[in-house]
This record gives structure tokens, C-alpha cells and sequence, in this order.
């Protein structure tokens, strides 16, 4: 009957419309661009003509900001409208099944009548099929295809500025000494030249994509089409993608609306537009503007088209799993302020991680730490972090200052920490069961089911627990000694992790045979920071031997990585094997490249 019931709204709707003229919709997809690479938004070396000429006479959203500041984990949440870290989709190339009454948004489009397709990077990081959401999904996959007088909904992406372009060196035609070098970054010649040559790949991406207008042009459709370029999240540069600052997570938006559809279109033409919008709101305004139903599936907003809604007065971003590397970070913005809860303050931001490290920027920034030859602002990525960051992004944009604790910035941390709070509750955020954790749990299910069980996952207590136990400078002993003592093996794990910071250790002993691996890892942990401890070695060695814990497995060769000392030669061992694998696919790959660093520290 649910299904008979969507069907009739679907069909309803187009009978709404009737013969009425339906905008076909153009998205043209940059990845790894942060909008201060971007002309339109103000940046003089930027070269990229075809972006600035849809923002004259279109709409700048000024703050857009991404679900996350990595592609797999952001493009789930744009296809399905919802924050990929309410249905346990958030960790980097992992492969858990959507809630069963999600689509992939293009199906709703199709349902409707339009004409779908997607040129050509899917990458939604979900074993959930997409098979029904495009007419067409390649390389060759264009509007061209499509019924005479179809509607249609075209997506191209375009790779030039992935940040693999960063990897290849070439003549860079931005000169380096003109580039600004951010707070963070020495400024040495090898990072100039890595900035600029990523305002180039910018600037081939940016090429790419007119030609697509070109196209669009020559066939006649430009009046017909309303057309959106965005980057797919942050920059790609040294300390951007992948973390949850400015350069991470606000790229760029700019929507062209012709004039047939202005009735559509948020703002007049030639505009600036300074409300909060989100990638969640991508999907919701995609069907309004297709004058489709919008489903109660959505997180988002329409920020355009008759179902347009009003801004909110926050958004919010996250970061899970990275590639080999665990961490757990969450963000609020309210387009000036950014608060940055950091869930493993006893964790660097600079975890080597493979693909990173092929920067040659990257490279070198970990070298001159390692020499000691950065100055603190410098230093700091590679050093553990604090609980809480805030920043006044107007007067800090590279984010450096952290005000958390002036007090003169305290109302703004604590409307940002009960707004984030509120929408982890509202959303209930998958990411506080730890990945090996939370793949037992769902099984092939949605992570999302298990979210919702509050005896299992019981979210309001997990926040509070860890927020008492995390946020103060040191953690109270009762409260950690019943935190560990818990009958959840959530509260357990993180009393675990909130023991690595205890200046008066807790005995964990007890937890090497808790009956979930995750617990058994976090109490070694804390046992091997403090000294040898066989036991806690045993723990490691009999996860790494699990080949049926995938997920485990990775999360214990992150725990070696963190032992300040080198591991047994039994564990050596493993972690050769497990190095030498490096030809399998998805999770195990990335332990074998967690284990192939670990080889080479230790040689």
C-alpha cells in the first residue's frame, strides 16, 4: 500500500503539471575545489571564465557547505538527501546498505518522467544498487539520448581537480609566488608550487565544463535548462579535504536559472546569496524544481522551486573513517562561526595516510615537523587535538585561532554545542559505534536500524557521557570507572578511550575479554601507551589473525600505529602478511597499506 500510495503522488504530480514546460536540470560537478579557487567568488588568481559567466546574470551561494569533506561519503548523501552519518554510510569506500525506504533521488525524477543520467563518477559509498536512478550511467551518458521532448536530469563530473592532480607534476602557468599560502601550511617553494598548480587543474576543470555549455548551447537548450556547478566538497591542498575546516567543506555553488524559469530561482538574477545551504538540500530542490513530491526521506531543504523552505540558522558537516585511518570529528557552522567537535583528542590530525602522502606539499610538511622546523600554527596538525575548536571564520579563515576557550567566545560555543548535539540526536548519528561495531550490528541491514535502538544504542547517554568525560581538561575518576563498567559496550569503548587521557589511569584489565573486539582493542590501547603488556599485545595479534573481521582488523593495525614503542616480532610478522596483500579489495586494502607504513617506521 506504501508503495501504491508514492506511485499516485508521483503521478499526481505530473498531472499537476499537465502539458506545462518542465526545466530540464544540468549539474556540472568540479571535485576537490574550494570556492576561494573559484572567480565568482572573489579570488583574483582564478581562471575560470565559465563558472563566473553562469554567476553573472545566475545566483553565488556564498556559504554552501558539504556533508563531509571527502567525495564517497558526501556524494551518498547527495543522492539520497540525507547525511550519510544517519544511515552508517559515512566511512570512507565502505559498503553498508541504505534503510530499505530510501531511494536514490534520480528515481523519484524518473518516476516522473525525466530523462536521468550521470557522466560518470557514481562512487556512493553504499552497497545499495543505484541501477534504478539512471537511464544512463558511463562515460558516454548524455541528454542527447533521451525521447524527443523528454525532460532531463544530466550530471557531469569532472576530474581535473581531483586532488590525484596534485600527484603529477608539470609547467605550472600560476605563477607560485603570487599564491597565498595559508596560516597552516610552511611556506616553502614545494607548497607553492603544489598551490599553484592546483589554481591550474582548477582551471582545466573549469574548461571541461564549458564545454558541456557549449553543448547545451548548440542544441538549443540553454533557455530551457537550469544549470548548477558546484565542487564536490574542499580543496585537495595539504590540510583541506578530508578535515572539517573552511578549506575542507565550503565549495563552491552557483546556479544559472534562464528566464522562462525565474519564477524558480531563489533570488534575481546577477545575485549573492549569503543563507546557509547544505549538499543535503541538493536532492529536495532537484524535485521541487521538476515540480515532483518532495519524499519524507529527506534531511535537506529546497532551496529553490514551489517547495523552497527557509534557511536554517546552522548546518552541520562530519568526518569518520579516512581511507586506513580511524577518526571522528563532527561540525556546525552558522556561516561564520565553526565549531569542530573532535571525538579522539588523545589523536594527531596527521595520521600518514598513503594518498595524502603523495603530495609532495604533504610530504614535505611532515619532514620539517620531523625535523622540529615549524613554528607552533604549523606544528599543530601533526600534534593531538583538543576536544573542542572555534573559530570566527570571518576574521580566521585558515582557521588557526581556536577560541574555544576565550572566554569572551563563550556564547558562541555553547549555542554551537547545543546545536550540534540536537542535530546528532535528530539525525541519530551512526558514528558513535565504532566501524567494527557497527558492521556487526547491521549485518546486511541498514546501520540506520540499529541507530534507532535505544537499548542498544542508547544516543542522548553516549553524548553525554563522553562530552563529561572528554571536555573537561581531565575526565572525573567515578565517572569514568562506571563508564567502563557499563552493560553497553558503546559507553564501554569510549570510557576506554576517554581512559587515554586520565592522568590517573583506570585498570582496564578486565576489558581485554570483553566480548566485543573494539573494547578488547581500546583497553590494549591504553595499556600499551602506559608500557609493555603482553596480555594487550595478545589482544592485537588475535585480531590481526581474524580475517573474518574486516574492519577489526584495520582498527587494530591503527591501534599498533598509535603504540608509541615497536610492536613484538610475532605481530611484525602479521603485519608483513597483511602488507603484502595489498592487491585485495576495499577494507583490506587499506589494512594492507596501514600495515605496509608500519613496516617501513619500523625498518
Amino acid at each position: 500500500m506504501k508503495h501504491l500510495l508514492r506511485s499516485f503522488l508521483l503521478l499526481f504530480g505530473c498531472a499537476a503539471l499537465g502539458a506545462a514546460d518542465r526545466p530540464n536540470i544540468l549539474w556540472l560537478v568540479s571535485e576537490d575545489n574550494v570556492c576561494t579557487t573559484v572567480g565568482a567568488y572573489g579570488d583574483p588568481l582564478a581562471r575560470t571564465p565559465n563558472v563566473d559567466g553562469l554567476a553573472k546574470g545566475g545566483i553565488v551561494f556564498e556559504r554552501c557547505y558539504s556533508t563531509s569533506a571527502v567525495c564517497a561519503p558526501t556524494r551518498s548523501s547527495i543522492i539520497t538527501g540525507r547525511f550519510a552519518s544517519s544511515m552508517g554510510t559515512q566511512h570512507m569506500r565502505s559498503q553498508r546498505a541504505l534503510p530499505e525506504d530510501v531511494k536514490f533521488f534520480p528515481e523519484y525524477l524518473r518516476a516522473a518522467g525525466y530523462f536521468t543520467t550521470n557522466n560518470a563518477k557514481t562512487d556512493y559509498n553504499t552497497s545499495s544498487s543505484w541501477a534504478a536512478a539512471w537511464d544512463g550511467n558511463s562515460k558516454t551518458a548524455h541528454w542527447r539520448q533521451r525521447a524527443a521532448g523528454q525532460p532531463f536530469f544530466a550530471i557531469f563530473n569532472f576530474e581535473q581537480s581531483h586532488e590525484s592532480s596534485l600527484h603529477r607534476k608539470g609547467e605550472a602557468v600560476t605563477d607560485p609566488k603570487k599564491v597565498r599560502v595559508p596560516a597552516y601550511l610552511p611556506d616553502t617553494p614545494t607548497v607553492r608550487a603544489d598551490i599553484a598548480l592546483y589554481y591550474d587543474n582548477v582551471a582545466r576543470a573549469d574548461a571541461a565544463l564549458g564545454k558541456i555549455l557549449a553543448e547545451l548551447k548548440a542544441d538549443g537548450l540553454a533557455e530551457d535548462t537550469i544549470i548548477f556547478y558546484y565542487g564536490d566538497h574542499g580543496g585537495a591542498v595539504s590540510r583541506s579535504k578530508r578535515f572539517l575546516y573552511e578549506n575542507g567543506t565550503h565549495p563552491p555553488l552557483v546556479a544559472h536559472f534562464p528566464k522562462k524559469y525565474q519564477h524558480l530561482a531563489p533570488a534575481a538574477p546577477d545575485s549573492r546569496v549569503s543563507e546557509l545551504v547544505n549538499f543535503v538540500d541538493l536532492a529536495p530542490t532537484v524535485l521541487s524544481l521538476a515540480g515532483v513530491p518532495l519524499p519524507a526521506q529527506f534531511q535537506g531543504r529546497a532551496i529553490a522551486g514551489a517547495a523552497r523552505k527557509a534557511a536554517p540558522e546552522f548546518t552541520f558537516s562530519f568526518r569518520d573513517r579516512m581511507d586506513e585511518r580511524y577518526d571522528m570529528a563532527r561540525a556546525a557552522t552558522d556561516g561564520r562561526f565553526r565549531y569542530i567537535r573532535n571525538y579522539y583528542p588523545s589523536q594527531p590530525w596527521g595520521q600518514h595516510l598513503d594518498y595524502l602522502w603523495k603530495q609532495a606539499s604533504m610530504k614535505e610538511w611532515a619532514a620539517l615537523f620531523a625535523a622540529g622546523k615549524l613554528n607552533a600554527t604549523q606544528r599543530a596538525f601533526f600534534e593531538n587535538k583538543p576536544a573542542e575548536e572555534l573559530f570566527d571564520c570571518s576574521a580566521d579563515p585558515d582557521n588557526v585561532r581556536n577560541l574555544a576557550a576565550d572566554p569572551a567566545a563563550r556564547p558562541q560555543l555553547v549555542r554551537l554545542r547545543a546545536a550540534l548535539r540536537a542535530h546528532q540526536l535528530a539525525i541519530r548519528d551512526t558514528g558513535f559505534m565504532p566501524e567494527p561495531l557497527l558492521v556487526a550490528w547491521s549485518g546486511k541491514g541498514s546501520p540506520a536500524l540499529v541507530a534507532v535502538d535505544e537499548k542498544r544504542y542508547p544516543l542522548a547517554r553516549i553524548l553525554d557521557q563522553i562530552d563529561a568525560l572528554q571536555i573537561p581538561a581531565q575526565p572525573d575518576a567515578a565517572a569514568l570507572a562506571a563508564a567502563l563498567r557499563a552493560p553497553e559496550p558503546v559507553l564501554r569503548y569510549w570510557g576506554a578511550v576517554a581512559a587515554l587521557r586520565a592522568a590517573t589511569p583506570p585498570d582496564v584489565t578486565a576489558l581485554l575479554a570483553d566480548a566485543e573486539p573494539v573494547v578488547r582493542l581500546a583497553a590494549a590501547e591504553v595499556l600499551l601507551r602506559r608500557g609493555d603488556h603482553g596480555p594487550a599485545w595478545a589482544v592485537v595479534e588475535a585480531v590481526l589473525n581474524d580475517g573474518t573481521k574486516i574492519e577489526a582488523r584495520l582498527f587494530a593495525v591503527n591501534v599498533v600505529a598509535r603504540i608509541p614503542r615497536p610492536a613484538p616480532a610475532s605481530i611484525a610478522a602479521v603485519l608483513g602478511r597483511l602488507a603484502v596483500s595489498s592487491s585485495a579489495g576495499g577494507g583490506e586494502n587499506y589494512t594492507a597499506r596501514a600495515a605496509e607504513d608500519l613496516i617501513k617506521k619500523s625498518e
